[in-house]
């Protein structure tokens, strides 16, 4: 199995500056990747401990080095970010210090042409960042067009949505797509391919939306904000990077309504009279971006949002995931 390569975290002082790490205390790298933030949280103190965590058995093999190199301050547990809580549970621990979030897919994911994850390298239509359950080839060619279209435009806003779904009904017929570089030439049929080098390649936005629906992406990112929610102690940092709009919204809501009292007043939702002590308060309401000699150094940087909060003493009410805007989402998780 191939466990080699490099993925350069993002934003990565910031984060651990907001985390302030502590000897003694424990934290949480909920996507461990290559393990950047953990190695650098464990860098910023003596004798804190980390628990790393992915769904990508990859990124878990890799995970073992250091976890060799430090047994009583790192532990890598294979699972979904969306449950800390019962990972942190299940290692005796009951409430934790600090957990940074880098949401996404990894420069490793990328640049593993076996992964599927690119169009840039002929391979399996795969995208699975776990390697089980529904692939992308899988959705491709079992999809319903309307339902192609709306994974398409939801998660890719690709305003050539509807265009792309009914060419890729139109291929499957002859043939199942099966492969990267099938589905990037049917998308370059409907969008054309752009000679330009600074141009974005037309298939980017379709692969991208079905790699955030393959693996539940968004709705992961809900369930794990309240994960933690559930396990950070008082005081304690969420830190979380994102590189989507959907993604950053989705954060940015979230923290709106756990940072005051009541909830957020919408035009699309009848008001709530339930009052609720806020769970968690923000130091500051802007969101952190890369630098521009990040961003030279990394041009992934570009795009990657940080927003972060520290945990309240209080008791979370239960929220309803429409109001962080996931209704009409495509759900893989009632697919």
């Amino acid at each position: 199995m191939n466990v080699a390569g490099h993925h350069q975290p993002v934003l990565l002082d910031e984060v651990v500056q907001a985390l302030g790490p502590t000897s003694g205390k424990t934290y949480v790298d909920g996507t461990f990747g290559r393990g950047g933030y953990a190695k650098a949280i464990m860098s910023a103190c003596a004798s804190c401990k980390v628990v790393g965590i992915d769904r990508d058995p990859d990124a878990v093999e890799a995970g073992q080095e250091l976890a060799g190199l430090h047994p009583d301050r790192f532990q890598i547990v294979e699972a979904r970010f969306s449950e800390i809580d019962r990972v942190t549970r299940s290692l005796g621990i009951n409430e934790v210090d600090g957990i940074a979030l880098d949401i996404g897919v990894s420069s490793v994911q990328l640049d593993d042409g076996s992964r599927g994850f690119s169009f840039r390298k002929d391979a399996p239509l795969d995208m699975r960042m776990s390697k089980v359950g529904i692939s992308a080839a899988d959705v491709v060619n079992d999809a319903t067009e309307q339902e192609l279209s709306d994974i398409i435009y939801q998660y890719g806003e690709e305003r050539n949505a509807r265009r792309v779904a009914k060419e890729i009904v139109r291929f499957r017929a002859i043939k199942p797509i099966v492969t990267t570089k099938e589905l990037s030439s049917v998308v370059e049929r409907v969008a054309g391919r752009s000679r330009s080098k600074n141009r974005t390649h037309p298939a980017t936005k379709t692969f991208q939306a079905l790699r955030i629906y393959v693996n539940d992406e968004i709705h992961e990112l809900a369930y794990g904000l309240l994960a933690a929610e559930r396990v950070l102690n008082e005081g304690a940092c969420l830190a979380v990077v994102t590189f989507h709009s959907l993604e950053d919204r989705l954060v940015k809501q979230f923290l709106a309504i756990r940072s005051r009292s009541g909830r957020p007043v919408s035009r699309h939702q009848p008001p709530h009279t339930e009052e609720s002590s806020p769970t968690f308060r923000m130091k500051a309401r802007r969101v952190i971006k890369p630098s521009d000699a990040e961003i030279a150094s990394n041009p992934r940087a570009r795009s990657a949002k940080l927003r972060t909060a520290y945990r309240t003493a209080s008791t979370p009410t239960e929220l309803d995931l429409d109001e962080l805007g996931l209704r009409g989402l495509p759900n893989m998780r009632a697919a």
